[in-house]
């Protein structure tokens, strides 16, 4: 019985932390090269060059990609600088 109450506890814990999860998605846009692309995804967001690629592969073909996942405050900046120089983002729940 008590593991079954730590265990509940545990997951309980878990849906406490993923509520504070946003998504930063990058939205298409006809302006912006795929190489500018991976090189700020690669800067801002710590990707490899491998997954910089495929959500720049992602948002060109589907539109949208969600690049990073995290808090709201850590991800405002990130998209504010992105917005700044002029990928379209937006954050969501």
């Amino acid at each position: 019985m008590n593991q079954e109450k730590i265990k509940t506890q545990s997951q309980e814990e878990e849906l406490a932390l993923l509520e504070d999860i946003f998504v930063l998605w990058l939205i298409n846009d006809d302006f912006n090269t795929f190489d500018f692309v991976i090189d700020t995804l690669m800067e801002l967001c710590h990707h490899t060059y491998e997954q910089a690629f495929q959500c720049a592969y992602i948002t060109h073909n589907h539109g949208k990609c969600d690049v990073m996942r995290d808090e709201y405050s850590k991800l405002e900046p990130i998209a504010n600088t992105m917005l700044h120089r002029g990928l379209t983002v937006k954050i969501t729940k």
